[in-house]
């Protein structure tokens, strides 16, 4: 994965020097649409696991920075997605006690 910051001004999105000329870098609206920027252009490694791990943590990330709807939608979506592995866990637990008796 590419290096986003300079290492002589650290925390400094590159954005600033290509996408985001001329706008304040103290700014922070300009540093937050620098931010998104950089994660749009973030490139991942496909099909493995590691990047299967990194959108977890992309839907992680944009669901602390959601409000109202979009909050909820999010919970919603991680207490579907817990129920249905909790269904599968118990479905699994009795076939095997089931099996073994």
């Amino acid at each position: 994965m590419p290096d986003l910051h300079e290492p002589d001004r650290p925390g400094r999105s590159r954005q600033f020097d290509d996408e985001l000329l001329g706008l304040d870098p103290d700014d922070p609206e300009a540093q937050a649409f620098a931010a998104h920027l950089d994660r749009m252009q973030r490139q991942r490694p496909a099909f493995t696991v590691e990047g299967y791990l990194e959108g977890v943590r992309d839907f992680a990330d944009s669901a602390n920075r959601a409000e109202g709807g979009r909050w909820w939608a999010a919970v919603t979506v991680v207490v579907l997605l817990l129920l249905g592995v909790a269904w599968v866990v118990w479905e699994s637990l009795l076939f095997m006690l089931g099996a073994f008796l």
